[in-house]
């Protein structure tokens, strides 16, 4: 069960939810830029949630398949066609043996995920299969896809199989998808909710209204590492030393030209920079699709409403994995 890659793209690799309990060794946690599209692709072909996908980057990624497949492609529309025909997304798929895979260029969102049942088979570096390319480390021998590799699939389990048998018997795709807006969006204009950061209130006044009041763009130094934004510069009240803490992924930090970063999933593990803010978990997968050029309004919200948010999340993540179930084993 095997998929040939006809071309990479713009940048394709192998995620999953994170390499977990070594940054105290200085090992980032990367893994999907976007977990909500990669652990709905999962649920909908059957994979544990925090299976390795392939997270595809803008544009034209093309796959061959050698084998049947049966495949869920999520997050933004980056146009994907099966054999020149419109591919279906936020749903399962049954691709066929010799059939191609294309992206072509993002429609809207920035990354789309392809999970395969039974997952990819890659090996695990430090408990996960996400690819950390500037350690080599991960997913397809550390490193993005390239011309002409192959990949292997794991085997089919009951719920995939189920969903295989009902494709077999049709003569088009599933009609019915995934809400995904129950999740995300993916305006050019998004509202991000952030936490206060650890230093807020060191910024002068003018910079703490200026965070929440204007608009900021996010520029073209944008990667996986990073995003750097342009806008209302941000001042502090007065200088000081700040000591290297713990950052994580959504941590505003605001350098001496006063523009905002936003650290994302190959952060380092530690910052120097005064953190103005802390984009919550829920808003994080809306931020990892916007595309360069995009406008970002910050909005405050607490603690609490930060965790409101985030259990509701979870429990509409749970209705959906037993709608998939409904849907595969009650025909």
């Amino acid at each position: 069960m095997s998929i040939k890659v006809l071309h990479p793209g713009l940048l394709s690799t192998i995620q999953d939810l994170g390499r977990y309990g070594s940054q105290k060794f200085g090992v980032i946690v990367s893994g999907a830029m976007d977990s909500i599209s990669l652990r709905v692709a999962n649920l909908l072909v059957g994979n544990d949630e925090g299976e390795g996908a392939l997270e595809i980057t803008l544009f034209g990624t093309t796959l061959q398949f050698e084998t049947d497949e049966l495949v869920a492609i999520t997050g933004g529309d980056l146009q994907p066609t099966i054999d020149g025909e419109k591919a279906p997304m936020w749903r399962p798929v049954l691709i066929r043996k010799g059939s191609i895979l294309q992206f072509k260029s993002a429609m809207n969102g920035c990354r789309a995920y392809v999970a395969f049942a039974g997952g990819i088979v890659v090996p695990e570096v430090m408990g996960s299969k996400s690819t950390y390319l500037r350690a080599a480390i991960g997913g397809f021998q550390g490193r993005a896809l390239q011309k002409g590799d192959v990949f292997e699939c794991g085997d089919f389990n009951p719920l995939s199989r189920a969903f295989v048998h009902q494709l077999e018997r049709m003569t088009t795709h599933f009609k019915w998808s995934v809400n995904y807006t129950e999740f995300m969006t993916f305006n050019k204009t998004q509202t991000i909710r952030v936490l206060q950061g650890a230093e807020f209130e060191r910024f002068d006044k003018a910079s703490q209204q200026a965070f929440f009041s204007k608009h900021y763009r996010l520029t073209t130094q944008a990667d996986r590492m990073g995003y750097r934004l342009e806008g209302e510069s941000l001042s502090l009240s007065e200088k000081f030393e700040l000591l290297s803490e713990g950052v994580t992924y959504g941590t505003i930090q605001v350098p001496s030209n006063g523009q905002p970063i936003i650290l994302m999933v190959d952060r380092q593990t530690t910052g120097g920079y005064p953190k103005i803010g802390q984009v919550i978990s829920t808003d994080l997968p809306c931020l990892a699709q916007m595309q360069p050029n995009a406008n970002i309004q910050f909005k405050e919200v607490s603690l609490e409403q930060a965790e409101l948010e985030l259990i509701k999340q979870e429990q509409m993540l749970r209705k959906l994995s037993m709608g998939i179930h409904f849907k595969a084993f009650h025909k």
